[in-house]
């Protein structure tokens, strides 16, 4: 087996440095940018809807071609570089028809990337074959977090004094780089050789027969799910209430450094010292308890007591999803398992996402508490989630 050069860490960070910074300087700019291309608000919607559609697709397709040509690397270059050069042409394109097929060929392309550089980063990772190569998964995904809040950050001062088709050539051109730095990446070890499965459905079927697989995509399905509502209407709620807008930058703020640190120092000693269940269970309670507070209570202090809770609630289950992909899902799946694991839990965020609106009309924050019953609902899976792991370890299931 052919082990990751001493360099892997340092590609991997420019990959996902490059990568979610191109997400950063476009994504929070996207709605406006069409606007100043005179679209009205229903057409938004529509390329706004349209393109989550797409995403939902071409997610796993790109995957599974990924899987089945054993190119994985070859694939993401690929998706990144169409994705840039559609993004640099976004800024030529006129009348709202053309304008939409080129943004959903661009979503098309761009959606695969993140999941194929996870299954890339988590074999590297977990392929070392000493500490002079190894390296935490969450290392390279908390680069990546602070890369996306810088991108934004940096297109926010630029846009300030030049037009939005500014955010167009940003994330094109650091698309186009991060295609390039896909060159620098380790070569995957060749690993016992099993032969890719002809059909894509036998290949979700053998993950789905995963049981540990299972009840690790409704455990985060249910507990990212449970952010839907806080992501569509905390911020309302937050100015209804007099909360400044200040104010709620520094509450969102405390979020993403939570997220970060838990990435990079403390997700990873957890996951050492408790195992993925528990660190699920860990997550599970945390969003438990941010939720209640959120309905309970729009004083700074409090919001601003569990706004941390964040980097329990995505970045350590995160890490506990990876942990246990890494160690149950087969590699010759690696891709089509990211892609499972992004479309899942990506599915049933988008339908409370919808719902949110009837909920926060009907119950105000009362909404709040029925997102919070979804990750208690998850908790006791993270007991069952141990039990199947020590069974799917002895190869019962």
């Amino acid at each position: 087996m052919r082990t990751p050069q001493p360099h892997a860490l340092r590609s991997f960070i420019l990959l996902y440095v490059l990568l979610y910074a191109s997400f950063g300087v476009a994504s929070p700019f996207w709605p406006r940018f069409f606007e100043t291309r005179g679209m009205s608000p229903e057409q938004i919607g529509l390329l706004l809807g349209l393109g989550t559609i797409v995403r939902l697709i071409a997610g796993p397709v790109a995957a599974r071609l990924a899987d089945r040509l054993e190119r994985l690397s070859h694939v993401l270059a690929a998706a990144a570089a169409l994705a840039a050069c559609l993004a640099l042409g976004l800024p030529w394109v006129g009348g709202f028809w053309i304008f939409l097929v080129v943004r959903l060929c661009h979503e098309a392309a761009l959606t695969p990337t993140t999941s194929l550089a996870d299954a890339l980063a988590l074999d590297a990772s977990k392929s070392a074959a000493s500490s002079a190569t190894r390296f935490e998964y969450g290392w390279v995904r908390g680069a990546a977090s602070a890369a996306f809040v810088f991108g934004t950050l940096v297109a926010g001062q630029v846009i300030g004094w030049t037009a939005l088709t500014s955010i167009a050539w940003m994330h094109g051109t650091l698309l186009l780089l991060a295609a390039a730095s896909t060159m620098l990446l380790p070569a995957r070890g060749d690993n016992t050789r099993v032969a890719p499965e002809r059909s894509s459905f036998a290949a979700i079927g053998e993950l789905l027969g995963i049981v540990v697989f299972r009840r690790m995509l409704l455990i985060a399905a249910l507990v990212y799910g449970s952010h839907a509502m806080h992501d569509a209407f905390a911020v309302i709620r937050w100015n209804a209430a007099g909360v400044s807008q200040a104010t709620i930058s520094v509450l969102w703020s405390e979020a993403v450094v939570a997220e970060v640190l838990v990435f990079v120092f403390i997700g990873p000693r957890w996951l050492d010292s408790l195992g993925s269940s528990g660190a699920a269970a860990i997550a599970c309670t945390a969003a438990v308890v941010r939720w209640l507070v959120v309905a309970s209570s729009t004083d700074p202090w409090a919001l601003a007591l569990v706004q941390p809770l964040h980097g329990l609630t995505f970045a350590l289950l995160h890490l506990a999803c990876m942990r246990l992909m890494g160690t149950t899902v087969p590699r010759h799946l690696a891709a089509t398992g990211q892609a499972m694991y992004a479309l899942g839990p990506g599915l049933v965020t988008a339908l409370l996402t919808m719902s949110t609106g009837m909920l926060y009309a009907r119950l105000g924050a009362g909404g709040f508490l029925l997102m919070a019953l979804l990750p208690a609902i998850a908790l006791p899976l993270c007991l069952g989630l141990k039990f199947s792991a020590r069974r799917q370890s002895r190869g019962e299931g």
